[in-house]
């Protein structure tokens, strides 16, 4: 098996290339390893010491590391744990655990919210999954669209312009009741 890595936009975070499906649908996103436990993959990735964050996509798996270490030390044994988990046969997630940012949202705002969802389905998540992470939706309130920015994407220096300049403008620019894009956290 040969895993290839990709640098993201942010440099804590490291994507990885099993050449394999991680998952069917959707996306699973465990910021610690408490939030691990129905992802055997992820907590074998925290199990090899000096891991803040995993996040898993359809064909990739990414990586933040704790400030404390650098990739050379730990990027080894990320390697060996993907690995070993993918030679194991046992699934990347227990159960439904994943998920598809595709918080509901009823009343008058309801073709608004699907408009948005749209764009961010067909034109933002497969370019922000190219580099590691991905953005779901949280809701729309006043003109005020919420987004969680999940894997690569959180935390990472140009989250700000990412949203604002990025995913605002196209937004605002296809649905003019879009006043303005904020983040949110989980």
């Amino acid at each position: 098996m040969f895993i290839q890595t990709e640098s993201t936009p942010n440099p804590a975070t490291l994507k990885f290339l099993p050449g394999q499906t991680v998952l069917e649908l959707g996306t699973a996103d465990f910021p610690s390893l408490e939030a691990a436990q129905k992802s055997a993959l992820a907590r074998r990735i925290f199990a090899s010491g000096g891991v803040a964050g995993v996040f898993l996509g359809n064909d990739f798996v990414t990586v933040t590391k704790t400030e404390a270490v650098e990739w050379q030390h730990v990027k080894p044994a990320i390697l060996g744990a993907i690995m070993e988990h993918f030679q194991s046969g046992a699934a990347a997630v227990d159960g439904d655990a994943t998920g598809g940012g595709h918080a509901e949202h009823t009343g008058e705002d309801g073709d608004i919210v699907r408009q948005i969802k749209e764009l961010l389905d067909t034109r933002v998540r497969p370019a922000v999954a190219q580099d590691g992470g991905d953005i779901t939706f949280h809701g729309f309130d006043r003109g005020v669209v919420y987004l969680h920015m999940q894997g690569a994407c959180a935390g990472c220096p140009s989250s700000t312009l990412t949203l604002k300049i990025g995913i605002e403008n196209l937004l605002r620019h296809y649905i003019p009741e879009v006043l303005e894009v904020r983040p949110v956290a989980a």
